[in-house]
């Protein structure tokens, strides 16, 4: 939430300068994410009328202007396509300093002198707009300092709010949780009621009292749409980040980001009969005033006349009834949603409004008439017109129940020693309504406190207002056993760490991967995600390589040429068969794995070795080094995600563990890889259960090396031959003195018959 600091003293103005203001927001728990200047610093600007525009006598682009700046007239040189007489615009004068540092001389401007500058609001550093001069309203004092008039040493506070606190979505809720904080006087908002001018009455009907609690409306006739916005309003929203629009549209603004209630302004004369407030039916749509044409369903509130929808309930109007320069008479509303009925509709429609994110918070159903006749009036005094007597129909409102703290439980959980009667005055301080009874205060929530509900609650507020920054500072205190380390199990941060001295990077990525990508790596159809938080995220992965994958194509895009990342991490995939279970919840299989992914040159650049790029040999060479003594072996297989004839499976204690290979070609050409990266993955159980070393005595003798050569065929693969040997081996006496068997070289070619080697 953005705002300037003198709307935010016009309610409160504590003795405290901007920076303290801003140190006892954020320690209260609104978060001041920038605190900065209106407008960069600048001098000898002022207000000027520009009284006579004539062509310049050297240049068929520039204009010689006859400007009254307040002190006099004087003659300045002017580029801008937009300079005529009348006009009233900022003028640096001889001897001012732009923003950046650069002073304004007299000069000579192909041969004219110019006593002088007109501004656009970019050189003043106002604005991006450079497509001409900074026009200003009619009524700008001539000669009056810029920075006085358009009140640009203000401050600009940025604020971010939790969640649980709508009544902070207004200034006048930023101003009453400072005046609490500071025990400086809060100026009260009055909401005089309107004496009615006419009698009209718009039929209104509300059909669904669980989207819509309290409807108000009053019809206004007669309005002057394009009458100018007051230009202390108008500097208020600029200064909040809102763009002026037009009178109507600004004050409805205006009421939102001071109070935080969202209004609406209905064209009468568009709407037909009456208005129902409902839910939508499907096969309804709806343009909004966005441009955007959206469909309905009964899911969805809406306002709707005899013929169409009009507008989205809570959120945004709709173009058939917005109001324009050609609108005469209009219909003002203010409205209590309940949050649940609003709440998700917006970004189910891809889009996002402030009037959406304060009613789908809670927006306070209580103050619904006073703040309507608080927007009208300002409709009058701004537009003029005549106003009807106020319809208001309360069907619903949220009830706030009694909240009960316990003192000493409070003392407890803040870890210091506020007394009772300290804690009474924080809640006074707040507004807040208490009965006290012994050890124990009963709080009664006002209607705009949609987070206070249990003890915590009132504990939180507690210690807010007391103050964080005087909780005391002491070390924790708490036993520490050390446990024995079982040598037989190794850590998930220990199995982290083997991999990382491999030469690969640890990465850490969501759970949440692209449906498309991921069943093409595994196959399985991937537990879908019932609100995604983006398009590309829209399933839980079945397999980290998805993941691994993603972080390659990331690492390409930015010019990476050698990658190599490993996750260790859990995968997600429906397993009927099991409803819980260590691994297994609810059906949903959630077992941890490790991934592995080597792209690129085997090792960095450097002139000892010659390049080449990383094979499958490599990283199955680093599984061993990583596995260590764990009995692995690995046979070839096929999986979706990998090269059909470069691809093992993995066997840990003859158990199948995971798989290893080079990326499919169809995956590597829908990626657009211009290699494929070898990947590997494989379950984690395993590798946490090593061998234990044991002690063997050293042979008093030499080692004999005996090479053997087998003539087989070639569809005998390594791991039949060492399966072989070692059966052989075991069955005869001189098992404990073979040490290691290994294959070191193989021959195909002359001599031998084909298919053999």
């Amino acid at each position: 939430m953005k705002f300037s600091e003198s709307w935010l003293r016009a309610y409160v103005n504590p003795n405290l300068s901007t920076e303290q203001v801003g140190n006892l927001l954020t320690m209260a728990g609104f978060e001041v994410e920038s605190l900065r200047p209106v407008a960069p610093p600048f001098s000898q600007i002022v207000v000027a009328e520009v009284l006579e525009v004539s062509r310049h006598p050297n240049a068929d682009k520039l204009s010689v202007c006859r400007v009254n700046s307040g002190s006099g007239e004087r003659m300045i040189v002017c580029g801008a396509p937009n300079v005529t007489a009348g006009i009233r615009v900022p003028c640096a004068l001889p001897g001012a300093v732009m923003p950046g540092g650069m002073e304004i001389k007299l000069a000579k401007m192909r041969g004219v002198e110019s006593q002088g500058m007109l501004c656009s609001s970019n050189e003043l550093g106002l604005s991006d707009d450079h497509s001409g001069l900074m026009i200003l309203p009619n009524d700008a004092p001539i000669g009056t300092d810029l920075r006085k008039y358009l009140s640009l040493d203000d401050q600009i506070f940025e604020l971010k709010l939790t969640p649980n606190r709508p009544d902070c979505l207004g200034v006048y809720g930023i101003a009453r949780e400072l005046a609490a904080i500071t025990g400086a006087a809060l100026k009260p908002i009055e909401f005089p009621r309107l004496a009615a001018d006419i009698t009209d009455k718009l039929p209104v009907k509300v059909s669904a009292p669980d989207l819509c609690g309290r409807f108000a409306g009053r019809i206004i006739r007669g309005v002057n749409p394009q009458a100018p916005t007051p230009t202390w309003l108008k500097t208020r929203l600029e200064h909040a980040g809102q763009r002026s629009i037009s009178a109507l549209v600004d004050i409805s603004n205006y009421v939102m980001l001071e109070l935080g209630r969202p209004t609406h302004v209905f064209d009468l004369d568009k709407i037909d009969g009456g208005l129902e407030v409902r839910w939508g039916r499907s096969g309804e749509t709806l343009k909004l005033l966005n441009g955007n044409t959206i469909e309905l369903d009964a899911d969805v509130g809406v306002i709707a006349d005899g013929k169409q929808v009009e507008s989205l309930a809570g959120i945004m109007g709709g173009d058939a009834t917005a109001v324009s320069d050609s609108t005469r008479n209009i219909y003002v509303e203010a409205a209590f949603w309940w949050p649940k009925a609003v709440a998700g509709r917006s970004r189910r429609f891809n889009f996002a409004t402030d009037a959406g994110h304060r009613f789908e918070r809670g927006v306070d159903a209580h103050t619904t008439a006073d703040h309507l006749e608080y927007i009208c009036r300002l409709i009058l005094e701004v537009c003029g017109g005549q106003a009807a007597p106020l319809d208001d129909q309360i069907l619903e409102l949220p009830t706030r129940a009694p909240v009960t703290m316990r003192c000493e439980r409070a003392r407890a959980v803040i870890g210091a020693d506020i007394s009772n009667a300290q804690m009474a005055d924080c809640f006074t301080r707040l507004g807040l309504q208490f009965e006290q009874h012994a050890d124990r205060l009963v709080v009664q929530p006002p209607s705009y406190r949609f987070d206070l509900e249990i003890e915590e609650d009132l504990i939180e507020e507690v210690v807010r207002i007391w103050g964080f920054e005087r909780l005391p500072v002491r070390p924790p205190m708490a036993s520490i056993q050390m446990m024995p380390s079982p040598e037989a199990r190794r850590s998930q941060l220990e199995i982290k760490r083997q991999v990382a001295a491999r030469d690969y990077q640890e990465v850490v990525n969501y759970s949440f991967v692209d449906s498309d990508l991921d069943f093409s790596l595994s196959g399985q159809a991937p537990i879908k995600l019932l609100n995604p938080i983006a398009a590309p995220m829209s399933v839980m992965r079945t397999t980290l390589m998805t993941s691994l994958l993603q972080t390659l194509v990331h690492n390409l895009n930015r010019k990476a040429n050698r990658v190599r990342v490993f996750e260790l991490g859990r995968t997600y995939a429906h397993d009927p068969a099991v409803k819980s279970g260590p691994l297994t919840v609810n059906g949903i299989s959630q077992p941890w794995k490790l991934a592995l992914l080597a792209y690129g040159p085997l090792a960095a650049e450097q002139w000892g070795i010659a390049e080449r790029a990383v094979d499958f040999f490599d990283l199955k060479g680093d599984l061993e080094a990583i596995l260590g003594a764990i009995d692995v072996s690995f046979a070839p297989a096929k999986h979706p995600a990998l090269h059909p004839g470069r691809c093992a499976a993995i066997q840990i204690n003859g158990q199948p563990a995971g798989v290893i290979g080079s990326l499919h070609p169809a995956i590597q050409q829908s990626l657009d890889l211009p290699h494929a990266p070898i990947l590997a993955e494989l379950d984690v159980a395993p590798l946490t259960t090593p061998k234990i070393p044991s002690f063997v005595e050293i042979s008093r003798f030499p080692a004999v090396i005996r090479d053997l050569a087998f003539v087989m065929p070639d569809s005998v693969s390594a791991a039949q031959v060492f399966a072989e040997i070692a059966a052989v081996v075991a069955a005869t006496p001189v098992a404990r003195l073979v040490r290691n068997v290994k294959l070191f070289d193989e021959y195909r070619g002359k001599g031998l018959e084909y298919k053999e080697k």
